[in-house]
């Protein structure tokens, strides 16, 4: 392969070097003009997937290049980054077919500075999206339900149309008062009644709005195909679907993909940055979401064994941006006070006006209410899952992600914020951080004596520590470590005292182990050292931790606001939601003060409650009406204008906080009361705040 390895920071030569920046992992280098992508993946550790030596003859190892400016990474990205498409691409392409956009990374030479998207398809270890669908069960009423009728046939003296005839039957056999039809459901109608000898299965959606019956589909005589629906939770890191079986509620198949937007900022206001530096930018990122949920609706279908035009109707829930950006409205009013939304409430629209086409060709889209500003349609959908309106004591719901939504209350009072943790709980902006995938750590236990560390990865039932973990893991080996990992890594050393209440780590000398290293005027702690046997070297760095630290100041910051509006200091119980929530250990959330004091056996998951939410709107009408109605009652409180916000953040930079106290912490955990900053000058004097 052409090209070299990756250059050493040092140097002005290596500065003159293109900088390529993968998504999603984040991972980053330069290299010399003229080196493959995939080679500069492999230099790495991308995991970009190729079966065929680079010749383009597999395709696995398909890329999407970004262009235009990404303020959050520093970067501007010219057309002329990457080499110009070849003879073998379009080969490939005359022969297989290319997504347009697409680059074969075995092809594509890396010619400027470059933000490069490795989709899932061409992931050898693909990302295991932990949004499960909640098996409660539901009180099923949904829109679009399927009626068996018999028509009249045609009478030269009464010269009604079939429409109106159908209609007649609805109204007489089903007290379906008026219906509407579409012009894809009316060029199938006639064929199909007499198909039916006049007896015909009708599918009819009707909203609980009021509105006009609609025909949204016809077979002859009786259909014992089903009807579903798909429930979407449309994230700013990961999009989930869950298709749903609408005669029970029985979610039939879930999958998830990255959000695709990913490449363009990996959180919300990089995203909205994005559109408003570059002409066009929102309608990419929407052209890009509309993509990934049609796909992901064909894949779930595929998985169910169903025909995606049995898909009749689409929930989607959304943060505000994502809102937005979905409906391709420019989200440039949600990245400036007062943070105003073009609409906040609930909306009924065909699927296909909203770019998703992928479902029934009449199928509707339902999108629950934003609450305001930067509180949106899955608050609502976590709210509607866990109803803290219904609630007797003080319950706090925080769903974890790279916007955390929150919300505190119970019957008497409802209080919702959004808080900006951004994408480290996610295993983003850590040095060896990596999405959710198998390789990647996500338990940690340290020794407190020994400082030994034991973990378990994705995809292994071992620790790392017993006999067998090696031949379990696989040739995929330990790869880095994801959210739920870095939080129990950081909590551990905290736990080890390894890591002070400052959030500095210590030297070798002061912890008494080899496993300190030292990076420059910092330390880290090494978890796992694979360079042997040709993996990675994975640390837990200072940057790590301060990455660590304002992610949870931020999500504390806004629990506390929420408090102090409701003139409260302590929670009765708290409620973790959202992918990371349901992996998360209570015990670890609290040690880093994550979430404020509260009895560990009163700290619970809901997985992931938007999704359920979602799901519980897709099959039953009462609760959109219900959900409707509680959202004009909840009270919004706005962080980016609270000056309370930044003292609590502050403080809350400390493990666990540097004022507020942790008893029931206290009764199950004894933090070391340790110092790391040595104080002084020369090579044993004060060390650098971490950055």
């Amino acid at each position: 392969m052409r090209g070299g390895g990756p250059a050493e920071c040092g140097g002005d030569k290596a500065a003159k070097m293109p900088l390529v920046v993968f998504m999603p992992s984040g991972k980053r280098g330069r290299f010399a003009p003229g080196t493959p992508v995939l080679t500069a993946a492999r230099q790495l550790g991308v995991d970009l997937d190729s079966v065929c030596g680079g010749r383009g003859i597999c395709s696995k190892c398909q890329i999407t290049p970004g262009h235009g400016a990404f303020p959050k990474l520093g970067l501007t990205v010219a057309a002329e980054a990457l080499s110009p498409w070849n003879a073998v691409e379009q080969r490939y392409k005359d022969k297989r077919g290319l997504a347009e956009g697409r680059r074969l990374g075995c092809q594509a030479l890396i010619m400027g500075d470059i933000v490069i998207d490795v989709p899932p398809e061409s992931q050898l270890h693909r990302q295991v999206i932990r949004k499960d669908a909640d098996a409660r069960p539901v009180a099923m009423n949904p829109a679009t339900r399927l009626y068996f009728v018999e028509v009249a046939q045609p009478d030269m003296h009464d010269p009604s149309g079939d429409l109106e005839r159908l209609a007649d039957a609805l109204r007489a056999q089903w007290q379906i008062e008026g219906i509407e039809a579409g012009p894809a459901v009316l060029r199938k109608l006639q064929p199909v009644l007499r198909q039916g000898g006049w007896a015909v299965s009708v599918a009819v959606y009707r909203d609980h709005l009021g509105s006009a019956a609609r025909l949204l589909d016809i077979w002859p005589g009786f259909h014992e195909g089903g009807l579903y629906g798909l429930a979407v939770d449309l994230g700013s890191t990961t999009i989930a679907a869950h298709l749903t079986d609408l005669s029970d509620g029985r979610v039939l198949a879930a999958s998830g993909v990255m959000n695709p937007q990913i490449r363009f900022g990996e959180d919300l206001m990089s995203r909205v940055s994005y559109a408003m530096m570059n002409p066009g930018g929102d309608t990419e990122m929407t052209r890009a979401v509309h993509s990934a949920i049609n796909a992901l609706a064909w894949s779930v279908a595929a998985e169910a064994g169903i025909d995606t035009a049995l898909i009749m109707e689409m929930v989607l829930v959304c943060n505000p941006v994502m809102h937005h950006l979905f409906l391709g409205i420019d989200p440039v009013e949600l990245g400036q006070a007062p943070f105003a939304l073009a609409t906040s409430s609930a909306l009924a629209l065909p699927a296909r006006e909203a770019g998703i086409d992928a479902l029934n060709a009449e199928a509707r889209l339902y999108i629950l209410p934003c609450i305001a500003g930067h509180v949106g349609a899955d608050a609502a959908a976590v709210a509607l899952a866990q109803a803290p309106q219904e609630s007797d004591d003080l319950v706090l719901i925080v769903d974890v992600g790279t916007n955390a939504e929150i919300l505190l209350g119970n019957r008497e009072k409802v209080l919702a914020c959004s808080s900006p943790t951004g994408p480290a709980f996610e295993g983003a902006q850590i040095s060896s951080g990596q999405r959710a995938a198998p390789g990647a750590i996500e338990r940690v236990e340290i020794d407190p004596v020994t400082k030994e560390p034991r973990f378990r990865v994705i995809g292994c039932t071992l620790w790392s520590d017993e006999p067998g973990f090696v031949a379990e893991v696989g040739d995929a080996g330990v790869t880095g470590i994801c959210g739920s990992g870095i939080i129990e890594a950081v909590a551990e050393m905290r736990m080890a005292g390894i890591v002070d209440a400052a959030g500095l780590i210590g030297s070798a000398e002061q912890i008494g182990s080899a496993r300190l290293i030292a990076e420059g005027r910092t330390q880290a702690y090494v978890l796992h050292d694979g360079r042997a046997q040709g993996g990675p070297l994975i640390a837990v760095t200072q940057g790590d931790i301060r990455a660590i630290q304002l992610a949870k100041a931020a999500l504390y910051a806004g629990a506390r606001l929420l408090m102090d509006e409701l003139g409260v200091d302590r929670v009765d119980r708290v409620v973790l939601a959202g992918a990371f929530g349901a992996h998360v250990s209570a015990k670890h959330a609290m040690v880093l003060g994550m979430i404020p004091d509260c009895r560990l056996d009163a700290v619970t998951s809901a997985g992931n409650a938007a999704g359920t939410g979602a799901r519980l709107a897709l099959c039953n009408l009462d609760a959109r009406a219900g959900i409707e109605r509680e959202v004009a009652r909840i009270h919004k409180i706005e962080t980016a204008i609270e000056p309370r916000f930044q003292e609590h953040f502050v403080s809350a930079t400390a493990l666990p906080h540097a004022s507020d106290p942790f008893p029931e912490l206290a009764q199950v955990v004894t933090l070391p009361a340790v110092s790391h900053n040595t104080g002084g000058g020369g090579e044993g004097g004060r060390r650098r705040r971490a950055r």
